[in-house]
C-alpha cells in the first residue's frame, strides 16, 4: 500500500474497495489511531488510571525528586512516547497504552502540583480543567466538525484527541479528589459512587439515547477517579482506610494486568474494527 496516495479514510473506503488491504490503485488508505471501544479498553482504561494514581506517588516517594521535578521527567517521557504513536500508521495497542499510562501520571501530576505547590483550590482546578476540556472540543469540532473517535486518522485529529485526553485526567484528578475532600466518605465507596455515575451514564445512553460521543467523554473522565478511589485503597495503610499492600506492590500488579491484556490485544486484535484487522502491525 505504499504507492497509495489519497487521503480517504480506511473505514469509508474499505467497504468501496473490495475491503481493508485491497485499496484501489492510486488511493491511500489512513487507519484510525484509537482502538474500538470494547469492554477491554474500559478494563485497561481504569487500570491505567489506577496506575496513574499509585505511580505517581511512589516516583515522588522514592525518585526524591520533589513533585516538580517528578513532573518534568514523566512529561518528558510522554513526550518521547506521543512521537512515537503519532509517527506510527496505525493503532499500535503497545504505543497507544504506555501514551495512556504516562498521560494518567501527568495529568495527575499537573492537578497534584497546583494544589500542593500553588496552593490552587480544587474547586478551582476542577473549573479550569473543566474549561480547558470545553474549549479542546470547541475547537476541534469547528475544525473537523466531529468528536468521533472513530476517524482519528489525521495529525491534526490525532492532536486534539490526546489533549482531549490530557485533560480529562487531569480534571478526573481533580474532581475526584474535590469529592473525597468535601464528602470523606473513604475509598472503596468513592469508587462504588464513581462506578455508579459511569453504569447511569450508559443507562442514559443505551436507554435514553444519550448521544454517544458525550456518553464516552463523560465515562472517560469519570474513570479516572474510580481508578483513583481503586489505587488508594489498595496501596493505602490501613489505618487510613486502605488495604496497605503499598503503592509499589499496586503499581506492579496493576502493570502487569495492563501488560498481559496489551499483548493480548496485539495477537488477536480484538479491539480493532473489522476492516482495519487486516492492517500491516510494522511501521
Amino acid at each position: 500500500m505504499t504507492s497509495e496516495t489519497s487521503e480517504t479514510s480506511a473505514s469509508e473506503t474499505s467497504a468501496a474497495y473490495g475491503g481493508a488491504g485491497t485499496g484501489a490503485p492510486g488511493h491511500r488508505l489512513r487507519w484510525n489511531k484509537v482502538p474500538e471501544v470494547t469492554a477491554y479498553f474500559w478494563i485497561i482504561k481504569v487500570l491505567c488510571t489506577t496506575v496513574g494514581e499509585t505511580a505517581a506517588d511512589l516516583l515522588n516517594e522514592k525518585l526524591g525528586l520533589g513533585l516538580t521535578g517528578v513532573s518534568l521527567l514523566m512529561s518528558a517521557l510522554l513526550a518521547v512516547v506521543l512521537v512515537v504513536q503519532f509517527r506510527t500508521k496505525a493503532y499500535r495497542p503497545g504505543v497507544y497504552w504506555s501514551a495512556v499510562a504516562l498521560i494518567s501520571v501527568v495529568g495527575t501530576l499537573i492537578s497534584d502540583n497546583l494544589t500542593d505547590n500553588l496552593g490552587v483550590p480544587l474547586t478551582t482546578s476542577t473549573t479550569v480543567f473543566a474549561v480547558a476540556l470545553a474549549v479542546v472540543f470547541v475547537a476541534w469540532y469547528r475544525s473537523e466538525r466531529t468528536l468521533s473517535i472513530h476517524s482519528i486518522d489525521t495529525p491534526r485529529r490525532e492532536s486534539f484527541y490526546w489533549l482531549a485526553v490530557l485533560f480529562t485526567f487531569a480534571l478526573g484528578t481533580a474532581a475526584g479528589d474535590l469529592v473525597a475532600e468535601r464528602m470523606a466518605l473513604g475509598y472503596w465507596v468513592s469508587a462504588v459512587l464513581f462506578g455508579l455515575a459511569i453504569a447511569a451514564v450508559a443507562l442514559v445512553h443505551f436507554a435514553f439515547g444519550l448521544n454517544a460521543v458525550w456518553s464516552f467523554w463523560i465515562a472517560y473522565v469519570l474513570t479516572r477517579p474510580l481508578g483513583a478511589s481503586m489505587g488508594d485503597y489498595l496501596s493505602q495503610p490501613t489505618a487510613d482506610g486502605g488495604l496497605g499492600l503499598g503503592t509499589v506492590i499496586t503499581s506492579v500488579l496493576f502493570l502487569a494486568v495492563i501488560l498481559g491484556l496489551v499483548v493480548f490485544l496485539s495477537v488477536t486484535r480484538k479491539d480493532v474494527a473489522g476492516p482495519d484487522r487486516l492492517t500491516p502491525q510494522g511501521g
